[in-house]
């Protein structure tokens, strides 16, 4: 297969330059078909379907690469890439939402991402706390994921300074492509189904069902999965007292999908409706929450020989609950102390069209609202109770140009975008009080320009570049809710400002005959992050206040490689290392320290995955996952050290006939102890979790 890596050495010594730069994206624009089975590729951005834009770096995971990576929940399936980072290391089948935010490129996040998570253009990070439901699209109607690394504000708006991780679903819509039978024939698949069922140790269940059919242009899918497990005790077991319990989660999430398939104009629409409902317990008797999430949308899609549109219309409903509790010193009692209830309302569109002008030449508009109103009901529990009610409204309205210039050998692309960023309606009501209290207005004019550069030198290796500017505005969870993890109270700021950054990427890739091998210098600057920031502490407790910052700043670089397959064996490897600090500090809190030149909290400096798959026929597929994370810190003033850990996930395949296969899987095999925070007591990432169970396709 081919020359091989004959411009590694090269690549190499670049790289070498980069991570020298570190210490004091990126694909090629005209690829090979890419296989199910890659896992490093390059993507269309939003604006410009069908045309790579390659300045920028995206990873991909495909359906059944997700299917092979033991675990429960699509975050569990994210971790095998390198530089995809929770804020804390638990997994979301125990970990409470408000704690499941998610960052790219070594930015850190709170309960709020730095990264954008999508789904067919509509923004799936929870309208009220730019936190992440990770298990809200059941697994199978999940066609692919993709992880763009690197701001991209330019075209999404808010929250994308990290970038943007793009949850591809299965649309009915596509059932009616042609594929070719066992005598190399097109047909249409008229029906399809696609079931797992599954147990697992933690007193664990998980149930997956995909439907799907096609009747002349009417195309149909249903998908449902359901999980329950028993969970695991958090907290570490030299800390553990009788009120300990374990965290765990049911939930089960539903998803229709009515559609029609393109006619002879290239035209089809849509409409989809999906579900989630979700009940926690957080770890003791007393600390429970629950999720239940509407979210409907409808669309319309057109492409022809000059170009393409989209539109979007979307909305979710939410509900979200909560109780806090105060736990004795010696953990063997705990009162309750508050509970919260949320409403949520979300209305928003999408409407965007590319077209090309030349041969070289394709340009993008679109605008985009998303318009968002809460209530956070909270309710001090003791001899009388009050309630405090906090409503809202924010409305991000924004548009975009974005165009790309693809003359013989180079690729030059260019966009902007600007949004307006508004909370306002804002409204404080006290229970024992006199009236309602008006609460600051927020409203923020925000430009985001970022321009591309591809450089083709031949023989499969390229040069790239990028540099942009992105925000990402402060949620109504940030701005007006109080949060609780374990011991750590964290209270609202209702006069938070949005987050800016300006960043900038260059990198190196050769694609050959033994596979792909890429490396990206990343530099990304922060203004007025939104930081927790202690205000007193306790030996068991802290409290802590959301604020403005002051300035952090993530540089490093990541390499990634790919092999083509060989025998039915194929390997693919991350390794990022990001030098995240804070470079300047300012708050008017009399506790907390300086900060300049500490770490960002639950930012390694090093992380490293390693995946490997091998198929042998008539016999099992099988597939490893190694992943090293390095120490971190759980907190502003890096005093809480989580330890560096490695873990190893393995699992496995084979096909017994009518469609159906049996697969085992084990997470954390060697059954590691991970550090997944200090709220100030040490609390544990998941054990051991051993999987087995059944699979079964049909399509004809």
């Amino acid at each position: 297969m081919v020359r091989g890596w004959s411009g590694s050495a090269a690549l190499v010594a670049f790289v070498g330059l980069a991570v020298a730069v570190a210490a004091g994206a990126q694909q090629p624009a005209v690829q090979p078909k890419v296989k199910a089975t890659d896992s490093v590729t390059v993507n269309a951005d939003r604006g410009l379907v069908g045309v790579s834009d390659s300045a920028t770096s995206v990873a991909v995971l495909s359906q059944k690469q997700m299917q092979n990576a033991p675990g429960l929940t699509l975050d569990d399936k994210l971790h095998q890439v390198a530089g995809f980072q929770l804020f804390r290391r638990t997994s979301s089948w125990t970990a409470n939402p408000t704690t499941e935010g998610v960052s790219l490129r070594g930015l850190g996040s709170t309960a709020a991402s730095r990264t954008l998570v999508v789904s067919d253009q509509v923004p799936l990070n929870d309208a009220f706390g730019g936190w992440v439901h990770w298990d809200e699209i059941p697994s199978l109607a999940i066609d692919e994921v993709k992880l763009l690394r690197g701001g991209s504000a330019d075209l999404y708006g808010s929250s994308a300074i990290g970038g943007v991780i793009d949850v591809v679903p299965v649309m009915p819509g596509l059932l009616a492509t042609p594929e070719l039978d066992s005598r190399g024939q097109e047909r249409e698949r008229r029906f399809g189904v696609s079931a797992d069922a599954s147990g697992a140790s933690e007193d664990t269940a998980l149930e997956d069902l995909l439907l799907t059919g096609v009747a002349r242009r009417l195309t149909m899918l249903g998908a449902f999965t359901g999980l329950k497990t028993g969970g695991y005790i958090p907290i570490a077991p030299a800390f553990r007292g009788t009120v300990d319990t374990p965290a765990n989660v049911t939930a089960e999430s539903g998803r229709v999908v009515l559609g029609t398939s393109p006619g002879k104009r290239g035209i089809n629409g849509f409409l989809l409706g999906n579900v989630l409902n979700e009940a926690r317990d957080n770890g003791t008797p007393l600390q429970t929450n629950g999720t239940r999430l509407w979210r409907y949308e409808g669309g319309m899609d057109g492409r022809g020989s000059g170009g393409s549109a989209a539109v979007r219309v979307y909305g979710s409903r939410e509900s979200y609950r909560q109780s806090f509790s105060a736990i004795a010193v010696n953990r063997d009692s705990e009162r309750l102390t508050k509970l919260q209830r949320v409403p949520v309302d979300e209305v928003g569109f999408v409407v965007q069209g590319s077209r090309a002008l030349g041969r070289a030449v394709t340009a993008a508009v679109g605008v985009d609202l998303r318009d968002i109103r809460a209530t956070d009901d909270e309710s001090a529990v003791g001899n009388v109770v009050v309630t405090t009610s906090t409503s809202a409204r924010q409305r991000e309205t924004g548009g975009y140009v974005d165009g790309i210039w693809q003359p013989k050998g180079w690729s030059v692309s260019g966009s902007v975008r600007v949004d307006s960023f508004r909370t306002l309606d804002a409204r404080q009501v006290v229970s024992n009080g006199a009236g309602a209290t008006g609460l600051p207005e927020l409203d923020e004019l925000v430009a985001s320009p970022r321009v591309g550069l591809v450089r083709r030198l031949g023989k499969g290796f390229e040069l790239t570049g990028t540099g942009f500017r992105a925000f990402r505005g402060p949620t109504m969870n940030e701005l007006y809710r109080t949060g609780q993890v374990g011991q750590q109270i964290t209270k609202a700021n209702d006069s938070l400002l949005a987050e800016r950054a300006t960043g900038f990427e260059f990198g190196g890739e050769e694609v050959g005959r033994l596979g792909r091998l890429r490396g990206t210098y990343f530099w990304t600057e922060v203004n007025r992050p939104i930081s927790a920031v202690l205000l007193s502490q306790t030996a068991t407790s802290q409290l802590l206040q959301r604020q403005n910052l002051g300035q952090i700043r993530s540089r490093g670089m990541m390499l990634e490689g790919q092999t083509e397959r060989w025998h039915g064996l194929e390997a693919n490897f991350g390794y990022q290392l990001a030098f995240a600090t804070v470079t300047a500090f300012n708050t008017s809190s009399l506790v907390q320290k300086n900060l300049t030149g500490n770490w960002i909290p639950e930012v390694p400096r090093e992380s490293v995955t390693a995946a490997v798959n091998y198929g042998m026929p008539r016999i099992a597929s099988v597939h490893g996952v190694f992943s090293y994370t390095g120490k971190e810190y759980d907190d502003a003033a890096n005093q809480f050290v989580l330890h560096p850990y490695a873990r190893v996930d393995v699992s496995a395949e084979r096909e017994v006939g009518r469609g159906f296969a049996v697969f085992v899987g084990a997470q954390n095999v060697l059954n590691r102890t991970i550090d997944a925070g200090l709220t100030p007591l040490l609390t544990l990432a998941a054990p051991r979790l051993v999987q087995g169970g059944l699979r079964y396709k049909l399509g004809r």
